[in-house]
């Protein structure tokens, strides 16, 4: 049973191109949030209280710390996007498949949550993720059981 059409492949395209826009909006997010708090290190002026100065700079430092263990989180998911190819299409389930089930749609690239196309929503989901993992190598017709719901997968593209 066909349910996309020539469509699918930039459906693919859509998903991928929103999947890149939502890690460099991350990377954005965090190269923001470690230049305030480089910048608040930097305009904290040392007081009388010593301490209160070096409390002050110590959360600073754990803030830009922070900052860039999620920058270099979202720079490991864009090297993973960077792998996927958009064009492929396989009739078995593998990183880059559009897959579509009786449960919901799902698009295997990273975890990115709820991606929207054209008014239909797709689920973003990492191949190591628990659904990712039960999902890989199936195709058309199989299925398979998670969390107590069963999962029948009628198209692979």
């Amino acid at each position: 049973m066909i349910i996309f059409n020539l469509m699918s492949n930039d459906i693919k395209q859509q998903l991928y191109n929103l999947c890149v826009a939502y890690v460099q909006n991350r990377m954005q997010a965090a190269e923001d949030a470690f230049r305030a708090a480089e910048q608040a290190s930097n305009d904290d002026t040392k007081s009388s209280a010593g301490d209160k100065y070096e409390t002050g700079r110590a959360m600073m430092q754990q803030e830009k710390d922070r900052n860039t263990i999620q920058l270099n989180e979202a720079s490991k998911l864009m090297v993973a996007l960077n792998l996927i190819g958009t064009k492929n299409t396989s009739a078995v389930v593998e990183t880059g498949s559009l897959i579509i089930t009786d449960n919901g749609r799902f698009y295997l690239a990273i975890s990115a949550g709820t991606l929207v196309v054209d008014g239909v929503s797709y689920f973003a989901v990492s191949p190591a993720s628990p659904i990712g993992m039960k999902l890989k190598g199936l195709k058309a017709g199989e299925g398979f059981e998670l969390n107590g719901k069963v999962y029948r997968i009628l198209e692979v593209v």
